[in-house]
């Protein structure tokens, strides 16, 4: 697929769901490059603010299969995975396929859930697959897991490792909506005359692996590799951080910033490609100091303060 064509086709598909997602557009634009980079999203925000509606929107927008799993403390890895059944019939064990079987995965409200079903993910997130009873099942691709916790609830609740919350390639935030925007969603509720959604499709499964394929023709000049290798290695000698990012985080840089040239239209990548996805691709891979997160220190302000010292590649 070309580029032009393929930053079109990311077009059409974002403007599907801003018919029901009112404002937020930098926030789906970077759904559709974590899509096109074929990883995965962590929403982190408050309840209420269309995050489920959201998932299921790109699901639909996409013409992708969509499943979701409500994580609750009592939650069984094998309520994810799903499990082998006895069939009386045949006499033998047959396959039920749980929720990760799809093509995009919310996990909603992923950190109520104990460490054991947690890991259950981690195996799907990066080798595709899951194995049950020792036997290895191939998920469908694309597989994209979007999931949502609650910043604002410390009791029952277990957070996520460090070494989770790697294998997200964003941790975005949507914000309230300001008056405008609060009231166009009333307005909307009122004209749809229901409370469900429905979206036609801009684009099929096949589509969108198409255009992940595409994202791998993306040139980046060795000035810009240089520049996202100095932006990383920056938070490893930042006074307010304690570990910084680590090479995965060059790689989460390089992946969204190839998948913004394409959703832009360009077959190479600029520094303002880097800029723009850089406080989404680090903000979770950074522990702070102990005094810093007693300050309540924003990482985001952190990875700030790093792009406005890190000098941008002049143009050649």
């Amino acid at each position: 697929m070309k580029v032009e064509e393929a930053g079109e086709k990311c077009q059409q598909v974002v403007n599907q769901v801003k018919k029901v997602i009112v404002g937020k557009e930098p926030v789906l634009e970077k759904v559709m490059l974590a899509i096109l980079a074929n990883s995965h999203i962590l929403f982190e925000d408050y309840p209420g603010l269309a995050k489920t509606l959201l998932a299921r929107s790109f699901a639909m927008s996409m013409g992708c299969d969509f499943s979701r799993i409500q994580f609750t403390p009592d939650l069984l890895p094998s309520d994810i995975t799903g499990t082998y059944v006895y069939n009386v019939k045949n006499g033998e064990f047959d396959l039920r396929r749980g929720p990760v079987f799809t093509n995009i995965l919310l996990a909603d409200e992923i950190n109520r859930a104990p460490p054991k079903t947690q890991a259950a993910l981690l195996e799907a997130m990066q080798e595709r697959q899951t194995t049950l009873d020792g036997k290895t099942h191939l998920l469908t691709d694309p597989f994209i897991v979007i999931a949502t916790q609650n910043p604002i609830e410390y009791e029952g609740v277990y957070p996520l490792p460090e070494a989770q919350l790697d294998r997200f390639l964003v941790r975005l935030q949507l914000g309230y909506p300001n008056r405008a925007e609060e009231v166009e969603i009333l307005k909307r509720r009122m004209q749809r005359g229901r409370e469900d959604v429905q979206l036609e499709p801009a684009a099929s499964a096949a589509t969108i692996l198409a255009l992940q394929k595409t994202v791998e023709g993306i040139h980046v000049d060795d000035d810009v590799l240089g520049y996202v290798t100095d932006i990383v290695q920056a938070t490893r000698a930042q006074r307010q951080v304690e570990v910084g990012a680590s090479p995965r985080g060059s790689l989460a840089i390089f992946k969204m910033a190839r998948a913004r040239a394409v959703f832009h239209g360009r077959d190479f990548v600029i520094p303002d490609d880097v800029k723009e996805v850089a406080g989404p691709a680090l903000m979770h891979r950074m522990i702070m100091k102990a005094e810093s997160w007693v300050k309540g220190v924003d990482p985001r302000l952190v990875v700030d303060e790093i792009l406005k010292a890190v000098p941008v590649p002049k143009a050649k």
